[in-house]
Protein backbone atom coordinates (compact mmCIF):
# COMPACT_ATOMS: atom_id res chain seq x y z
CA UNK A 1 0.00 0.00 0.00
CA UNK A 2 1.28 3.48 -0.90
CA UNK A 3 1.07 5.75 2.15
CA UNK A 4 3.17 8.73 1.13
CA UNK A 5 4.23 10.64 -1.98
CA UNK A 6 7.63 12.33 -2.16
CA UNK A 7 8.57 15.32 -4.28
CA UNK A 8 11.82 17.23 -4.78
CA UNK A 9 12.16 20.66 -6.35
CA UNK A 10 15.67 21.17 -7.73
CA UNK A 11 16.34 24.89 -8.00
CA UNK A 12 19.38 26.92 -8.85
CA UNK A 13 19.94 27.98 -5.22
CA UNK A 14 17.85 25.56 -3.15
CA UNK A 15 16.62 21.98 -3.16
CA UNK A 16 13.32 21.45 -1.39
CA UNK A 17 11.64 18.16 -0.54
CA UNK A 18 8.13 17.37 0.68
CA UNK A 19 6.36 14.23 1.84
CA UNK A 20 2.56 14.27 1.49
CA UNK A 21 -0.02 11.71 2.51
CA UNK A 22 -3.06 10.39 0.62
CA UNK A 23 -5.11 13.43 1.62
CA UNK A 24 -2.36 15.67 0.14
CA UNK A 25 -1.41 16.90 3.60
CA UNK A 26 2.31 17.72 3.98
CA UNK A 27 3.99 15.57 6.62
CA UNK A 28 7.59 16.73 6.20
CA UNK A 29 9.23 19.64 4.36
CA UNK A 30 12.94 20.43 4.21
CA UNK A 31 15.24 22.73 2.23
CA UNK A 32 18.97 22.73 1.67
CA UNK A 33 21.28 24.80 -0.54
CA UNK A 34 21.88 23.43 -4.03
CA UNK A 35 25.53 24.52 -4.17
CA UNK A 36 25.31 24.28 -7.96
CA UNK A 37 28.69 25.95 -8.45
CA UNK A 38 30.28 22.73 -7.16
CA UNK A 39 29.05 20.89 -10.25
CA UNK A 40 26.71 18.18 -11.45
CA UNK A 41 27.92 15.29 -9.29
CA UNK A 42 27.69 17.46 -6.20
CA UNK A 43 24.05 18.30 -6.99
CA UNK A 44 23.27 14.59 -7.24
CA UNK A 45 24.92 14.03 -3.87
CA UNK A 46 22.96 16.90 -2.31
CA UNK A 47 19.67 15.37 -3.45
CA UNK A 48 20.71 12.02 -2.01
CA UNK A 49 21.63 13.70 1.28
CA UNK A 50 18.26 15.45 1.46
CA UNK A 51 16.31 12.22 0.90
CA UNK A 52 18.39 10.45 3.53
CA UNK A 53 17.92 13.34 5.96
CA UNK A 54 14.13 13.29 5.62
CA UNK A 55 13.96 9.52 5.98
CA UNK A 56 16.09 9.55 9.13
CA UNK A 57 14.28 12.49 10.75
CA UNK A 58 10.76 11.26 9.98
CA UNK A 59 11.19 7.50 10.18
CA UNK A 60 9.39 7.27 6.82
CA UNK A 61 10.91 4.98 4.21
CA UNK A 62 11.15 6.62 0.75
CA UNK A 63 8.66 5.16 -1.74
CA UNK A 64 9.49 3.28 -4.91
CA UNK A 65 9.06 6.40 -7.05
CA UNK A 66 10.09 9.99 -6.24
CA UNK A 67 8.97 13.03 -8.25
CA UNK A 68 11.60 15.57 -9.30
CA UNK A 69 10.94 19.09 -10.55
CA UNK A 70 13.85 20.61 -12.47
CA UNK A 71 14.83 23.73 -14.38
CA UNK A 72 14.83 22.79 -18.04
CA UNK A 73 13.38 19.53 -19.31
CA UNK A 74 14.38 15.90 -19.55
CA UNK A 75 14.33 14.55 -23.11
CA UNK A 76 13.02 11.00 -22.75
CA UNK A 77 14.13 10.08 -26.28
CA UNK A 78 17.75 11.20 -25.93
CA UNK A 79 17.99 10.61 -22.18
CA UNK A 80 19.47 14.04 -21.44
CA UNK A 81 18.54 17.33 -19.81
CA UNK A 82 17.99 20.32 -22.07
CA UNK A 83 17.29 24.05 -21.78
CA UNK A 84 18.23 24.35 -18.10
CA UNK A 85 19.55 27.63 -16.76
CA UNK A 86 21.42 25.49 -14.22
CA UNK A 87 23.70 24.79 -17.13
CA UNK A 88 25.69 21.94 -15.59
CA UNK A 89 22.55 19.79 -15.90
CA UNK A 90 22.38 20.15 -19.69
CA UNK A 91 23.48 17.09 -21.61
CA UNK A 92 23.35 14.86 -18.52
CA UNK A 93 21.08 11.86 -17.97
CA UNK A 94 19.61 13.19 -14.74
CA UNK A 95 16.98 10.45 -14.52
CA UNK A 96 19.47 7.58 -14.78
CA UNK A 97 21.99 9.24 -12.49
CA UNK A 98 19.45 10.14 -9.79
CA UNK A 99 18.02 6.64 -9.87
CA UNK A 100 21.55 5.38 -9.27
CA UNK A 101 22.02 7.68 -6.27
CA UNK A 102 18.57 7.16 -4.75
CA UNK A 103 18.21 3.45 -5.64
CA UNK A 104 14.64 4.25 -6.68
CA UNK A 105 12.74 5.22 -9.81
CA UNK A 106 12.26 8.92 -10.42
CA UNK A 107 9.82 10.82 -12.61
CA UNK A 108 11.21 14.13 -13.86
CA UNK A 109 9.16 17.14 -14.86
CA UNK A 110 9.95 20.75 -15.69
CA UNK A 111 9.57 23.02 -12.66
CA UNK A 112 7.02 25.26 -14.40
CA UNK A 113 4.86 22.20 -15.13
CA UNK A 114 5.12 21.19 -11.47
CA UNK A 115 4.07 24.71 -10.46
CA UNK A 116 1.08 24.67 -12.81
CA UNK A 117 -0.01 21.21 -11.65
CA UNK A 118 0.18 22.09 -7.95
CA UNK A 119 -1.66 25.40 -8.28
CA UNK A 120 -4.31 23.70 -10.44
CA UNK A 121 -4.97 20.90 -7.95
CA UNK A 122 -4.13 22.44 -4.58
CA UNK A 123 -3.79 26.17 -5.06
CA UNK A 124 -5.22 29.29 -6.66
CA UNK A 125 -6.75 27.61 -9.70
CA UNK A 126 -8.27 24.60 -7.90
CA UNK A 127 -11.86 25.94 -7.73
CA UNK A 128 -11.93 26.59 -11.48
CA UNK A 129 -9.97 23.48 -12.47
CA UNK A 130 -12.46 21.16 -10.78
CA UNK A 131 -14.21 21.43 -14.14
CA UNK A 132 -12.15 18.95 -16.21
CA UNK A 133 -12.77 20.88 -19.42
CA UNK A 134 -10.78 23.88 -18.16
CA UNK A 135 -7.20 24.72 -19.12
CA UNK A 136 -4.67 26.56 -16.94
CA UNK A 137 -1.48 28.32 -17.99
CA UNK A 138 0.97 28.48 -15.11
CA UNK A 139 3.69 31.09 -15.48
CA UNK A 140 7.07 31.20 -13.79
CA UNK A 141 8.51 34.73 -13.75
CA UNK A 142 11.66 34.64 -11.68
CA UNK A 143 15.34 34.14 -12.38
CA UNK A 144 14.08 32.58 -15.60
CA UNK A 145 10.79 32.64 -17.47
CA UNK A 146 8.88 29.41 -18.04
CA UNK A 147 5.37 28.08 -18.27
CA UNK A 148 3.27 24.96 -17.94
CA UNK A 149 -0.12 23.91 -19.30
CA UNK A 150 -2.58 21.78 -17.35
CA UNK A 151 -5.70 20.42 -19.01
CA UNK A 152 -8.01 17.58 -17.98
CA UNK A 153 -6.08 17.43 -14.72
CA UNK A 154 -2.75 16.57 -16.37
CA UNK A 155 0.35 18.36 -17.58
CA UNK A 156 0.46 18.91 -21.33
CA UNK A 157 3.86 18.04 -22.81
CA UNK A 158 3.50 18.30 -26.60
CA UNK A 159 5.39 16.49 -29.33
CA UNK A 160 8.74 18.03 -28.36
CA UNK A 161 8.11 18.18 -24.61
CA UNK A 162 8.13 22.00 -24.65
CA UNK A 163 4.43 22.87 -24.31
CA UNK A 164 4.09 26.15 -22.43
CA UNK A 165 7.72 27.20 -22.83
CA UNK A 166 7.22 30.85 -23.76
CA UNK A 167 10.40 32.21 -22.14
CA UNK A 168 12.55 31.77 -25.23
CA UNK A 169 10.30 33.31 -27.84
CA UNK A 170 11.93 36.39 -29.34
CA UNK A 171 10.55 39.55 -27.77
CA UNK A 172 13.09 42.16 -28.87
CA UNK A 173 14.86 41.71 -32.21
CA UNK A 174 18.63 41.46 -31.73
CA UNK A 175 18.19 42.12 -28.00
CA UNK A 176 20.32 40.92 -25.10
CA UNK A 177 22.02 37.55 -25.56
CA UNK A 178 20.42 34.64 -23.73
CA UNK A 179 22.08 31.53 -22.29
CA UNK A 180 20.04 29.50 -24.82
CA UNK A 181 22.12 30.97 -27.66
CA UNK A 182 19.45 33.31 -28.99
CA UNK A 183 18.97 37.04 -28.44
CA UNK A 184 16.06 39.10 -27.16
CA UNK A 185 14.21 36.18 -25.54
CA UNK A 186 11.31 36.92 -23.19
CA UNK A 187 13.59 35.79 -20.36
CA UNK A 188 16.18 38.47 -21.18
CA UNK A 189 13.52 41.19 -20.88
CA UNK A 190 11.06 40.40 -18.05
CA UNK A 191 12.92 38.01 -15.75
CA UNK A 192 13.91 39.35 -12.34
CA UNK A 193 17.63 39.76 -13.15
CA UNK A 194 16.79 41.43 -16.48
CA UNK A 195 14.58 43.99 -14.77
CA UNK A 196 17.20 44.69 -12.11
CA UNK A 197 19.84 45.15 -14.82
CA UNK A 198 17.59 47.56 -16.67
CA UNK A 199 17.01 49.64 -13.54
CA UNK A 200 20.74 49.71 -12.81
CA UNK A 201 21.44 50.83 -16.37
CA UNK A 202 19.00 53.75 -15.94
CA UNK A 203 19.93 54.78 -12.41
CA UNK A 204 23.55 53.71 -11.99
CA UNK A 205 22.71 51.75 -8.83
CA UNK A 206 21.40 48.31 -7.98
CA UNK A 207 18.06 47.70 -6.29
CA UNK A 208 16.23 44.39 -5.79
CA UNK A 209 13.07 44.06 -7.83
CA UNK A 210 10.85 44.24 -4.75
CA UNK A 211 12.20 47.71 -3.99
CA UNK A 212 11.98 48.81 -7.63
CA UNK A 213 8.30 47.88 -7.60
CA UNK A 214 7.72 49.75 -4.33
CA UNK A 215 9.53 52.87 -5.62
CA UNK A 216 7.66 53.06 -8.93
CA UNK A 217 5.82 56.36 -8.99
CA UNK A 218 8.37 58.20 -6.87
CA UNK A 219 11.60 57.11 -8.59
CA UNK A 220 11.78 57.89 -12.33
CA UNK A 221 14.04 54.91 -13.11
CA UNK A 222 11.83 52.54 -11.11
CA UNK A 223 8.72 53.89 -12.83
CA UNK A 224 10.25 53.35 -16.27
CA UNK A 225 11.40 49.83 -15.33
CA UNK A 226 7.92 48.78 -14.22
CA UNK A 227 6.25 50.42 -17.22
CA UNK A 228 8.64 48.49 -19.47
CA UNK A 229 7.81 45.28 -17.59
CA UNK A 230 4.07 45.80 -18.12
CA UNK A 231 4.48 46.60 -21.82
CA UNK A 232 6.58 43.56 -22.63
CA UNK A 233 4.68 41.26 -20.26
CA UNK A 234 1.49 42.17 -22.11
CA UNK A 235 3.05 41.66 -25.51
CA UNK A 236 4.65 38.30 -24.59
CA UNK A 237 1.65 36.85 -22.77
CA UNK A 238 -0.86 37.94 -25.43
CA UNK A 239 0.99 35.78 -27.98
CA UNK A 240 0.41 32.74 -25.76
CA UNK A 241 -3.22 33.63 -25.13
CA UNK A 242 -3.89 34.13 -28.84
CA UNK A 243 -2.84 30.52 -29.48
CA UNK A 244 -3.74 28.62 -26.30
CA UNK A 245 -6.69 30.70 -25.04
CA UNK A 246 -6.61 29.17 -21.52
CA UNK A 247 -9.30 29.67 -18.89
CA UNK A 248 -6.89 31.27 -16.42
CA UNK A 249 -3.27 32.19 -15.79
CA UNK A 250 -1.39 31.79 -12.51
CA UNK A 251 1.65 34.04 -12.07
CA UNK A 252 4.47 32.51 -10.03
CA UNK A 253 8.05 33.37 -9.22
CA UNK A 254 9.56 36.52 -7.76
CA UNK A 255 8.42 38.77 -10.61
CA UNK A 256 4.93 37.31 -10.22
CA UNK A 257 4.78 39.07 -6.84
CA UNK A 258 5.05 42.52 -8.46
CA UNK A 259 1.73 44.15 -7.58
CA UNK A 260 1.54 46.10 -10.84
CA UNK A 261 1.11 42.86 -12.83
CA UNK A 262 -2.41 42.58 -11.40
CA UNK A 263 -3.36 46.17 -12.23
CA UNK A 264 -5.66 47.65 -14.84
CA UNK A 265 -2.55 48.80 -16.70
CA UNK A 266 -1.30 45.24 -17.01
CA UNK A 267 -4.64 44.08 -18.40
CA UNK A 268 -4.57 46.93 -20.92
CA UNK A 269 -1.03 45.96 -21.93
CA UNK A 270 -2.25 42.44 -22.71
CA UNK A 271 -5.36 43.66 -24.53
CA UNK A 272 -3.19 45.86 -26.77
CA UNK A 273 -1.85 42.67 -28.40
CA UNK A 274 -4.78 40.30 -27.82
CA UNK A 275 -6.90 39.05 -30.71
CA UNK A 276 -10.02 40.00 -28.79
CA UNK A 277 -11.53 43.24 -27.56
CA UNK A 278 -11.02 42.43 -23.88
CA UNK A 279 -9.23 40.04 -21.53
CA UNK A 280 -11.85 37.71 -20.04
CA UNK A 281 -9.71 35.44 -17.89
CA UNK A 282 -8.24 35.98 -14.41
CA UNK A 283 -4.57 36.53 -13.64
CA UNK A 284 -4.22 34.68 -10.34
CA UNK A 285 -1.69 35.05 -7.56
CA UNK A 286 -0.37 31.62 -6.45
CA UNK A 287 -1.49 30.31 -3.07
CA UNK A 288 1.36 27.86 -2.48
CA UNK A 289 4.15 30.42 -2.58
CA UNK A 290 7.57 29.24 -3.68
CA UNK A 291 6.74 25.69 -2.58
CA UNK A 292 4.28 25.05 -5.42
CA UNK A 293 6.93 23.26 -7.45
CA UNK A 294 7.75 20.71 -4.77
CA UNK A 295 4.07 19.87 -4.22
CA UNK A 296 3.69 19.43 -7.98
CA UNK A 297 6.67 17.07 -8.01
CA UNK A 298 5.00 14.91 -5.35
CA UNK A 299 1.73 14.92 -7.30
CA UNK A 300 3.59 13.50 -10.31
CA UNK A 301 4.04 10.18 -8.53
CA UNK A 302 0.35 9.53 -7.94
CA UNK A 303 -0.75 6.57 -10.02
CA UNK A 304 2.83 5.62 -10.82
CA UNK A 305 2.87 2.60 -8.52
CA UNK A 306 0.81 -0.39 -7.59
CA UNK A 307 -1.30 0.39 -4.56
Amino acid sequence: MVDTYWGIDLGGTKIEAVVIDRTLKPLVRRRIATEASAGYRHILDRIGQLVEMISEESGIEPPEVIGIGTPGRYDEVLGIMKNSNTVCLNGCDLKRDLEGVLKRSVVIENDANCFALAESQLGAAAPIMRDPSKTAFGIILGTGVGGGIVCHGSVRHGAHGIAGEWGHNELIADGEPCYCGRRGCVETVISGPALERYYQKLSGRFLPLEQISADAGSDAAATETIERLLFYFGKALAQVLNILDPDLCILGGGVGQVAQLYSKEAVQAIERHLFNSELRIPLLRPLLGDSAGVFGAALLTMGRREE
